[in-house]
């Protein structure tokens, strides 16, 4: 596909998703969650080593920009990737901070 079959919407919707994602630590929070698990918060605070606030925010940001989803079970909030491909994009990432 070809940049100029993309309509206008989608481009800024990617555009949008694209900037919420660079972050280092959104990085690291999709790197954690492209695993296919559902994390908690506390789960993903705990294996990255962030403050509980700031992991948060993350979320809540990454949910905002449709780039993560959330499912309540009890008392516990689990995030995971809202759509399978955005695995690519991640490994790209990985993939092309690899390279010198």
């Amino acid at each position: 596909m070809k940049i100029s079959e993309i309509s206008t919407l989608k481009l800024e919707k990617g555009s949008s998703m694209l900037k919420a994602m660079a972050h280092p630590m959104r990085i690291a929070i999709l790197n954690l969650l492209e695993s296919g698990k559902k994390y908690t918060v506390t789960e993903i605070h705990e294996a990255l080593d962030l403050e509980q606030s700031t992991t948060s925010h993350h979320l809540g940001i990454l949910k905002d920009k449709t780039i993560l989803a959330s499912e309540r079970k009890g008392k516990n909030t689990y995030y995971f990737l809202k759509n399978e491909n955005l695995k690519n994009i991640i490994n790209c990432v990985n993939n092309c901070t690899e390279c010198d």
